[in-house]
């Protein structure tokens, strides 16, 4: 009997950056790696194939998730992406820009036959734009959207999860040591709560985010709403190794 075939996970993360002409054109983002490392340990433990990626170009990142079309996939496909980013995008270490939806586009069912049928869970590490959020209960937990920040949601191909570190419009804290948003998903995964279904396992994300942790520094008291947008059709324990 063949042995079943392993789920796969796809780590990219970018420190730092330069433009084309070779100068510095986004600040670095120290600590993200070693959080990146943690999160690849973590999920080699849960039964994943991690690929972990450190300083993508745009088109690097783009190429990455074409290589994804030809490999053979398990029950599940993760990826966690942790840059600089503003609405709908995420950027390379070149400072260029990589349209989430180009990502969406790539792993459809038109082009990725093979992950057609596979849920595909995304957990992304960027801000979504330059607004802070300090912490005051109001009606809603965003600022106004950007323009058109709805057809990130739309182009979401089917089997699909996409998990926000913040609402739109507001950024993504990261100090030298962690980001909120990722070491809440990673407090989760290496915890019992790892077993509970992905909806319920991101709702524990966004309460972890939202109740244990606030910036400090300049940014004393300021906090971080993370969201999520997913159109699966039924339960799935993708962590519950």
């Amino acid at each position: 009997m063949s042995e079943p075939r392993q789920n796969r996970a796809l780590i990219v993360v970018n420190t730092d950056f330069c433009s084309s002409d070779g100068d510095g054109a986004l600040g670095p983002r120290r600590g993200a790696k070693r959080e990146a490392e943690k999160l690849s340990k973590t999920l080699s433990r849960l039964n994943y194939k991690v690929k972990l990626m450190h300083n993508m170009t745009a088109k690097e990142i783009e190429d990455l998730y074409q290589q994804e079309c030809c490999c053979e996939h398990g029950e599940y496909f993760v990826s966690i992406i942790s840059s600089h980013g503003k609405e709908g995008v995420i950027f390379g270490y070149d400072s260029e820009p990589v349209k989430l939806t180009r990502i969406f586009q790539i792993l459809s069912s038109e082009k990725c036959p093979v992950l057609s049928k596979i849920p595909k869970i995304f957990f992304i590490q960027a801000c979504r734009g330059k607004e802070f959020d300090p912490g005051v209960v109001v009606e809603c937990d965003s600022g106004e959207p950007e323009p058109n920040c709805l057809s990130d949601y739309v182009s979401i191909p089917p089997q699909t999860v996409v998990m926000f570190a913040c609402s739109p419009g507001y950024v993504a804290f990261l100090n030298v040591l962690r980001s909120m948003f990722l070491q809440a998903l990673l407090k989760v995964l290496e915890g019992e709560e790892r077993h509970l279904a992905l909806n319920r396992l991101m709702t524990r994300i966004n309460w972890h985010v939202a109740f244990s942790c606030q910036a400090r520094g300049t940014y004393e008291g300021c906090k971080e709403m993370p969201c999520f947008v997913t159109n699966l059709l039924q339960e799935v324990f993708p962590f519950s190794a």
